[in-house]
Parts: structure tokens; sequence; C-alpha cells
């Protein structure tokens, strides 16, 4: 056990469900994964994110973020920060102000107590509103002691440990989850959770953050879920989508 680290009697890591023959879809599809990023960055260059936040401000951050776009997301998250002047002051907050604050992100009955249910828990088991203490730990430990809080996902929590933590998580979310199903990445049927666990080990670590920004940027300006681009996308010679009576290239 890690020093300073309490483990809680509720704690259980959750184990993503693997498809069937899972390291055979791996193998195969890591050449094609590889082509993909390194066509992406031919056409997007080295993507940048914004200035990386400390990890309890990426936490709120994404959880603000979920089922809305950026700039709602940033406006809730800038209008809590100018409301309340410490994470403290929002954890104890009454609710009812903390979700009148954020209302620009929507979802805000929901959003505002699991943010607060989060800071609370993060207090009682550290100590202190610190989440630094996360890089000490194997990638796979810090994602699951994430993920149990309510509203934490395997999105959420691969976000904070990825942009905030510089640690290895490859976050996926609708677009990447489109992409990877009509490059032939994954399996049609797998679900989002078996999407990550697939394509954190399809896509090297070192191409983390490259691949994530640049596959996001592909989904949202090409490859859209109705009436995706194809006759210009960088990708159309390697996509099955593209090309459903043949076999398409992977370079």
């Amino acid at each position: 056990m890690l020093p300073g680290w309490r483990l809680s009697v509720n704690f259980q890591f959750r184990r993503p469900s693997r498809p069937d023959c899972y390291n055979a879809i791996v193998k195969s599809s890591r050449s094609r994964a590889l082509a993909v990023h390194r066509r992406l960055l031919q056409a997007y260059g080295e993507p940048r994110w914004r200035h990386p936040l400390p990890p309890v401000d990426e936490l709120v951050s994404t959880i603000l973020s979920q089922n809305t776009n950026d700039v709602n997301r940033d406006r809730a998250f800038a209008a809590l920060r100018e409301a309340f002047p410490t994470w403290e002051t929002v954890r104890d907050a009454p609710a009812r102000d903390v979700v009148r604050t954020i209302r620009p992100a929507g979802l805000a009955n929901q959003k505002g107590p699991r943010i607060q249910a989060a800071l609370r828990a993060i207090t009682e088991e550290r100590g202190s509103l610190d989440l630094r203490f996360l890089r000490r730990m194997p990638p796979e430990q810090a994602l699951a002691w994430l993920m149990r809080f309510k509203g934490v996902g395997r999105k959420t929590a691969s976000i904070v440990l990825l942009f905030s933590l510089g640690m290895p998580a490859f976050p996926v979310d609708t677009h990447i989850y489109r992409l990877s199903g009509r490059l032939g990445l994954r399996p049609e049927r797998s679900s989002l959770e078996q999407a990550h666990d697939l394509l954190a080990r399809t896509f090297p670590p070192e191409t983390y953050y490259a691949a994530h920004l640049n596959l996001i940027r592909h989904g949202r300006e090409v490859c859209h879920a109705r009436r995706p681009a194809c006759p210009t996308c960088t990708l159309r010679r390697m996509c099955p989508y593209a090309h459903p009576t043949r076999e398409a290239t992977r370079g």
C-alpha cells in the first residue's frame, strides 16, 4: 500500500468487460491505428489543448462538460470560480447556490450535487482537496479511484489523468467512439466501456494525447455523425466505412 493512501472499505476496481478474441482484435488493429495517427498528424499537426488545469479543477471542469459543449462548460466553470474563491467553499456552499451558478452547463441539478459530493469524499478520505497523490499510483488504480464517485465515468477519469496528471489514459468520447467503429479499430458492437479498454491498448501510450485530440477534431470537422464528408476525408483510403465494398488500405 502506498504511504498516505487509505483504502475505502467500499473500494472496488472496475475491470472492463472484454469482447471475444480480445488479443486478436488489438493485434489486428494496431497497425491501422498507427496509420490513422500518422495521417491525422499530417493533416492537423501536433495538437495542443488549453493550459493544463490542476487535477481537482480538471475533475470539476470535466463533470461540467458532460452533455454540453465547450463554450457552456467554460462559462459555467468561470462562473463557479468567480462566485466561490476556493474549492472548499464550493464543497461547503448550499447546494442551490452551486446549482444556480453552473446553470450555463446544463443539467445543473445533477452536476452540482455530484461536484459537491466528490469534493466532500476527496476531503474525507485524503484530508484535503489535492489529487496529485494519484501520480504515485499505477494508472489503472488511479483510474479506478476516481471512478468511485458518482458522475465520474471512464472518460472523465481518463481526462483528469491524461491532461492534468500526465498519466497514460485514453479518453473515448462520442466522436472517438464513432470514428473508431467506422475505421475498424474496434468491433462494431463493442460497448463504450470496451472501446476504452481496446483503444487504450491499440494506440501506443505515447500517442494518446495527440491521437485523442486529433480524432475529436476530425469527428467534429469531417467525420460527422450524419453525412460525413467522405470525399474530402484524409482517412478515406484506409476507412472501411468510406469503402464498404472493398478492403481499405492501411497507409
